[in-house]
């Protein structure tokens, strides 16, 4: 999953004749579906699971289409415009009331979501449908760098740790002649700010998604968490800093302490021997009011004008059914897999992290991602907003009821 963002049928490798309920496809070997993702370090994965739906249904080929992040948006906006979209595709919740509402895609199976916790789900449906079916779910962590807090006499962080304490960790751990901070503080939603705002006692949006939350008292003491580790604190690098440097390599260079990243991160560092022999992770600290965290999914959506949709959504409900998410729990990626009881593998994948505790420590206090029919327009005003904060140029107070004002304008009018 990356930073921001985003069907009926076979089961238990059935024949897709069974799964459909329908005659076995026309014109054995002739048709061809195809499956469009982002993310190379779930590829291997996915393809284990295409070579087993097609093992099961040889008349049907599944052609993987991988298309980097910052260019998958385009793509599919543009195929989609010329109805020429993949037949399956990635999709995150923040972009699908779009394409529901645009007739993109077509709707999925509710029933198929039995075994998916309720925040992983919820955020694929719109105007009393599910348009998609969740295969993974990403979770942020408290990553830290054991060779630093060694070499301070530290104590690890634990799943019971609050925000006091990462704080005075972040205090002992900077070391200003080293060039060494205690902490990151990257202007971030899904991984850092929301969580806090959340854990805080705030919230992004209203209930019913037709009022923003920055202006209450949590929220804002959730947005002053990370700035006052800049500004006030000093223990974290400053806003520039990660401009210049992707916070996940950052963290690599061994100078940073802690870093509220996310579960994904875990194929990166374990690809780094040096890496992963130093760091670990932990659920995200307690706030002042509550524990809470984002729980970010992807899924799978079917294309409303494929050509072969009995194929497409067939495809798209294995991959979401106990087999496939077992097989992709198994390939370790760098996604969780999102159905419960699938997640042995990908613990098993990363013997030096503690994945398991997060998981098992964070999915009870899941918040479905926050967002609406046009949440980009808002985020957009969000981010360009915070910068001011997060620079020191503008009480974050005053920023956060200035987004709110601005939300709330965006929202009235979707």
């Amino acid at each position: 999953m990356r930073k921001r963002l985003p069907i009926a049928g076979l089961l238990g490798l059935a024949l897709l004749a069974s799964g459909c309920g329908s005659s076995e496809p026309e014109k054995p070997g002739k048709i061809e579906i195809s499956y469009a993702l982002w993310e190379k370090n779930d590829a291997p994965a996915a393809q284990k699971i295409i070579d087993a739906f097609q093992k099961a249904n040889p008349g049907v080929t599944v052609k993987l289409e991988i298309t980097p992040w910052d260019q998958y948006w385009t793509k599919l906006q543009t195929a989609a415009a010329g109805g020429s979209a993949p037949d399956v595709f990635w999709m995150s919740s923040l972009n699908v009331r779009m394409y529901a509402k645009g007739g993109v895609i077509a709707p999925a199976d509710e029933s198929k979501t039995a075994g998916f916790t309720p925040a992983t789900v919820a955020g694929y449906r719109y105007d009393g449908k599910l348009w998609a079916l969740p295969f993974s779910v990403s979770l942020p962590a408290l990553w830290y760098d054991k060779k630093i807090f060694d070499a301070a006499g530290m104590k690890y962080p634990t799943a019971d740790w609050t925000w006091d304490d990462v704080k005075a960790a972040a205090k002992k751990l900077t070391d200003p002649a080293k060039k060494q901070w205690g902490i990151m503080a990257p202007m971030w939603d899904q991984g850092g700010f929301y969580n806090t705002m959340i854990q805080a006692g705030g919230r992004v949006l209203s209930a019913d998604g037709k009022k923003s939350g920055f202006d209450e008292a949590g929220s804002i003491q959730g947005l002053e968490f990370w700035t006052d580790l800049m500004i006030k604190d000093k223990v974290a690098p400053q806003a520039q800093v990660y401009n210049d440097t992707e916070p996940l390599q950052l963290f690599q260079t061994g100078k940073i302490g802690m870093q509220y990243g996310g579960s994904w991160f875990a194929a990166t560092y374990a690809a780094n021997p040096e890496v992963k022999s130093r760091v670990d992770l932990v659920p995200l600290p307690k706030g002042p009011a509550q524990e809470g965290m984002i729980v970010a999914s992807l899924a799978n959506a079917v294309s409303a004008k494929t050509e072969h949709p009995k194929e497409a959504t067939a495809f798209a409900a294995f991959f979401a059914s106990e087999e496939g998410q077992k097989i992709f729990s198994d390939a370790g990626g760098a996604s969780i897999s999102a159905r419960e009881g699938t997640q042995d593998g990908f613990y098993k994948a990363y013997p030096d992290f503690d994945l398991k505790g997060l998981f098992e420590g964070s999915m009870p206090h899941g918040v479905e991602y926050p967002v609406t029919l046009d949440t980009a327009k808002w985020q957009d005003v969000q981010n360009k907003l915070l910068v001011d904060a997060w620079t020191g140029k503008r009480p974050t107070a005053e920023v956060a009821k200035e987004i709110a004002v601005k939300m709330n304008e965006i929202l009235a009018k979707e």
